[in-house]
């Protein structure tokens, strides 16, 4: 018998509510985005995103499972994001699986936000299984995870300062692009020189995979006050090219060499960063050259959804790895 599961996600400024059938299949997936709301102040607002979330949580999950022609009566348990993220916003999501699950008796599954991510490639491709290494690439995280298994993971290397997604944002802050920022600097970026400008690339010595953004984040930030300070034009789509480039190469290099350590013979992209098109066309390359199969999700499973909530928190529910009425917020928590 099929077994359906509905599942929420609210860590930062996307409300979304999805229903799955038996983890992979997916019935429904309803997102409301506040970028409209947040577009004003540059950035997420936290005490506003919660509040979104609290009037939007009621319709989105009474949508998702709608959409996916079922009740409450149906469901097999309720999954939820409960870390990392925005503490108020994780509360507002938390507190309503907390109480579907009490009220209707139903499993309670609480999942890392990573986990998720990292599970979209499985809705995307059913025939991925572990083990393979997946580079988590987000505006608040940049893994490289060993997935060895639907539950298990080893972290292979994860940012020292700012996240990849972070770094883009506010370099696109800096050239007054807007919000979100990621998306936009790409865009500016495919009008320029990929090859105009040289940024710093930081390693940190033979078997660390760790990334360091901050500093290719900072030599940007130098260059437009040098040129700025000698009168000079600055062409902002060369520089934001320049800048996309150094952060690609060094989440690609990374991540393969972390493969090739691992001995897997296939990698994954995840996360809101890995929807941008430079970063896939250089792990296509790369890919190729070495011999690795690569797979990555489509653009609705890479942002914030709660699909991807659904299929990780189902693996949980197969082997009864459940929360209870305790389960609480951890904008921390690590995979």
């Amino acid at each position: 018998m099929s077994q359906l599961l509905l599942a929420i996600e609210s860590s930062c400024d996307e409300t979304a509510a999805a229903v799955l059938k038996d983890g992979r299949t997916v019935l429904s997936n309803v997102i409301s985005s506040q970028i409209p709301i947040h577009e004003r102040y540059g950035g997420v607002v936290p005490e506003i995103a919660s509040r979104n979330h609290v009037l939007n949580l009621p319709g989105v999950i009474d949508k998702a499972l709608s959409d996916a022609g079922c009740t409450f009566r149906d469901l097999c348990a309720i999954a939820v994001t409960y870390g990392p993220g925005l503490v108020g916003a994780l509360l507002t999501g938390v507190s309503a699986a907390k109480a579907i699950a009490s009220a209707r008796n139903l499993p309670l599954i609480g999942v890392n936000h990573i986990h998720g991510h990292i599970a979209a490639n499985y809705i995307a491709h059913p025939d991925l299984e572990p083990p393979f290494v997946c580079l988590v690439a987000s505006g608040g995280h940049s893994h490289i995870v060993y997935v060895k298994d639907y539950t298990e993971f080893e972290i292979l290397g994860r940012t020292r300062d700012d996240a990849a997604g972070e770094a883009f944002d506010k370099i696109a802050r800096v050239l007054g692009l807007g919000y979100p920022g990621g998306p936009k600097l790409e865009k500016l970026a495919e009008e320029g020189n990929s090859e105009a400008i040289s940024f710093p690339r930081v390693t940190f010595g033979d078997g660390c995979y760790d990334f360091s953004f901050s500093g290719v984040k900072t030599a940007v930030i130098n260059y437009i006050h040098r040129q700025e300070q000698r009168g000079e034009a600055i062409c902002k789509a060369d520089l934001a090219a320049s800048f996309q480039r150094a952060v690609v190469e060094a989440l690609t290099e990374h991540t393969i060499a972390a493969a090739k350590e691992k001995g897997c013979s296939v990698i994954t992209l995840a996360g809101g960063v890995s929807a941008n098109g430079a970063l896939r066309r250089s792990f296509d390359a790369a890919t190729q050259k070495e011999g690795y199969t690569l797979y990555y999700p489509p653009l609705v499973l890479c942002t914030d959804n709660a699909a991807m909530i659904g299929c990780a928190g189902y693996y949980l529910y197969e082997k009864e790895i459940f929360a209870d009425s305790t389960l609480n917020a951890v904008p921390n928590l690590k995979l």
